[in-house]
């Protein structure tokens, strides 16, 4: 489903640690029709449920002949669970960011040959340097979303810093997500250091900052957060980007969602080939296909989310959803922004120090 709430990077953090542990332990334009020639002609594909479109699926199928069966997950966790349990047959899984580290780690996907993909320079740059897989060795992102805030500006004129959330001038008007690494991504950068940090003192000074906000909090909130800043009940709120944030940026001009001058984080889902993948044909076939600047683009007019694919972005129909923040933040904004990454033995840290936030 386009994604609402619940950001696939944050997910499952209690079932996180453990497979965060094993991690750590083990083109062209593509403009060229897809050949529905060699291989077999079926497709098995384990997805995020809506995130690739029907017409995405069925465009495929007609070009190449080639028979797709997507099955969803709700989880990064039980997907990766599925493939460790050993032959899933599947030939495509599509992993946040987070998860494709755990899965190489895990070895439980291959890495990809580059020669049978047409269309990796249509990407946009930030998706083809990513931390997390720099040249897309393993997967091809599809869709991106960020964490940010959103503030309602007749309570605030203007805001661009996660320091709005510390002020106690708008003491009980703020929220801050229920989501322990949610939590720490600003807690990690209001105090000067990066999101995607392992270092037990850095994380304790996050957990201090963190603990010092609560006292000027209403409280935390992963739900309905956006319609509280379209009421006003909110001056600020930790936010995720996604259809019910960009519904009520979309509807209230007093509402804005922005990426933090301190930088944020992003995520993405991508494609990438388990191990043992019987119709590896079929899925490079895929994956070509979904490169396509004018199959990338259904991803937001169909899926209403935010397409990895910068040649994509020219023949999107929805031209409100490219002004939309809460869908397509903007290049610059998103400069700054760290690839939430697995942080394997050192989620103990966080988990201890989300312990002492939630008790103060």
């Amino acid at each position: 489903m386009p994604r609402t709430t619940v950001p696939r990077t944050l997910l499952a953090t209690g079932v996180l640690t453990a497979t965060a542990v094993l991690a750590t332990g083990c083109g062209g334009s593509g403009s060229d029709a897809v050949s529905s020639t060699g291989g077999g002609k079926e497709l098995h594909v384990y997805a995020w449920a809506g995130e690739i479109p029907d017409s995405v699926v069925k465009g495929f199928e007609k070009e190449t002949g080639i028979k797709v069966t997507i099955d969803t997950f709700d989880s990064n966790e039980t997907m990766t669970a599925k493939l460790g349990s050993g032959s899933s047959g599947y030939d495509l899984v599509e992993p946040s960011q987070y998860t494709v580290q755990q899965l190489v780690g895990q070895h439980l996907i291959q890495e990809l040959d580059h020669s049978k993909i047409k269309g990796l320079g249509n990407l946009a740059p930030k998706f083809r340097t990513a931390s997390y897989d720099p040249g897309n060795k393993y997967s091809v992102p599809w869709i991106w979303g960020t964490t940010g805030f959103a503030y309602n500006d007749t309570c605030i004129k203007s805001a661009t810093s996660w320091k709005t959330l510390f002020d106690d001038t708008y003491k009980g008007k703020l929220y801050m997500l229920d989501n322990m690494l949610a939590a720490y991504i600003a807690g990690l950068q209001v105090t000067g250091h990066r999101a995607t940090s392992t270092d037990k003192d850095e994380i304790a000074q996050a957990t201090e900052a963190l603990q010092k906000q609560k006292k000027i909090l209403a409280g935390y909130n992963s739900t309905n957060y956006p319609q509280l800043l379209s009421t006003g009940q909110a001056c600020a709120a930790e936010a995720w980007s996604g259809t019910a944030m960009a519904k009520v940026v979309a509807s209230d001009p007093h509402v804005h969602y922005v990426i933090p001058e301190e930088g944020g984080s992003i995520w993405t889902d991508g494609l990438a080939i388990p191990k043992g993948a019987k119709n590896l044909t079929s899925a490079y076939k895929f994956i070509t296909y979904a490169l396509r600047p004018e199959v990338a683009a259904k991803a937001t007019d169909d899926g209403s989310s935010a397409s990895a694919n910068q040649a994509a972005r020219r023949l999107i129909k929805d031209k409100a959803a490219l002004k939309n923040t809460a869908i397509y933040a903007p290049d610059a904004a998103i400069a700054k922004a760290d690839f939430l990454l697995d942080p394997g033995t050192a989620m103990q840290y966080f988990q201890q120090g989300w312990t002492k936030v939630k008790a103060s």
